[in-house]
């Protein structure tokens, strides 16, 4: 368990993104999928069901007395339907349950009170780079830093690593291309954190369902199956040097995570709602066919903390941060 890996370094590659030629090319021979781009009002019924769901969660778990079967239920449930909100919130970041961007955040601060941790809005800021500059080290804040790969690199430190992904996805945009935070991103915060304290000083039955939602959201985003995603989305676990940098995964996860699987999809068609990202494949399969797929987040999880050649180095990427004098 503390062997590092194989992998010592990044996998380069040139800057042209896949993504937006494929886009073309698609559009060219299949142009009825634009009929496809814009919002879809099930997200913002889905958001305030789960959101309820996660509420209503939250009021049974705090009469639980056994605190392991507290922090089980958190994980297993609580860990699904707060993870299911962030990837409604990746949407909503999109713009693709309303037309106007102010009612989309609105929505996505609200979905972030069920979570206890405010999110939306920067994530909403630093999520654009990541489809503009794809896997580029210095603009992508999604890639990992040469210091993570560096370090997590044995079986014990990705098990650590893949807990901590919430906190590695909020704190390294802020050290690899921090932005002053917008007024939007402050209200987030306050708005959030006051229904915290309303909660928590409600009694002990807000207490406890205040700390329900806050640790559902930090399992639920570290080793758990819907968490797969954060793996199998760009990390090469084929090892056969295909130059593949983005996967998609067709199992039955999709259900609930807004269908953030079809992820070659998504790069592809970011104007499309996860709803309708199957019909994309469904219209175009020569173009997805014949890509590596993913069928099981669990399994990417295991192979990705105990194979011998993953870890945060196993990413195509364009630019290496430059090194600190």
């Amino acid at each position: 368990m503390s062997t590092p890996t194989k992998a010592t370094r990044f996998t380069p590659k040139d800057p042209k993104i896949i993504h937006a030629q494929r886009q073309r090319l698609i559009l060219a021979k299949y142009p009825q999928i634009r009929e496809l781009y814009g919002p879809d009002i099930r997200l913002f019924y889905s958001m305030v069901a789960i959101t309820a769901a996660q509420f209503t969660l939250a009021y049974f778990a705090s009469k639980i007395e056994s605190n392991w079967s507290f922090v089980f239920v958190a994980w297993s449930l609580g860990g699904l339907l707060t993870h299911w909100l962030s990837l409604g919130n990746h949407e909503l970041g999109h713009n693709l349950a309303f037309k106007t961007p102010i009612f989309n955040e609105a929505l996505g601060m609200f979905a972030n009170l069920a979570q206890a941790i405010p999110s939306m809005m920067s994530f909403k800021k630093y999520h654009a780079p990541h489809h503009y500059h794809l896997n580029d080290a210095e603009k992508d804040p999604d890639a990992p830093t040469t210091w993570e790969a560096g370090f997590f690199n044995t079986p014990w430190r990705k098990a650590a690593w893949m807990m901590c992904q919430s906190l590695f996805y909020a704190l390294r945009p802020l050290i690899t291309m921090p932005k002053p935070p917008s007024a939007k991103e402050i209200f987030n915060v306050v708005f959030v954190l006051s229904f915290d304290a309303l909660l928590v000083y409600s009694g002990p039955t807000g207490f406890r369902m205040a700390l329900f939602n806050f640790i559902s959201t930090l399992l639920g985003m570290g080793i758990h199956p819907i968490a797969g995603h954060f793996i199998s989305e760009h990390y090469d676990l084929y090892n056969d040097d295909s130059g593949q940098e983005t996967y998609s995964y067709y199992g039955p996860l999709n259900y609930f995570a807004f269908n953030v699987g079809y992820h070659n999809e998504h790069h592809d068609f970011p104007k499309i709602s996860g709803f309708n990202l199957p019909k994309v494949t469904a219209i175009a399969p020569e173009f997805y066919m014949n890509l590596n797929p993913h069928y099981s987040w669990s399994k990417i999880v295991y192979d990705y903390i105990m194979g011998s050649d993953t870890g945060p180095y196993k990413r195509i990427i364009r630019r290496e941060r430059p090194k600190a004098q």
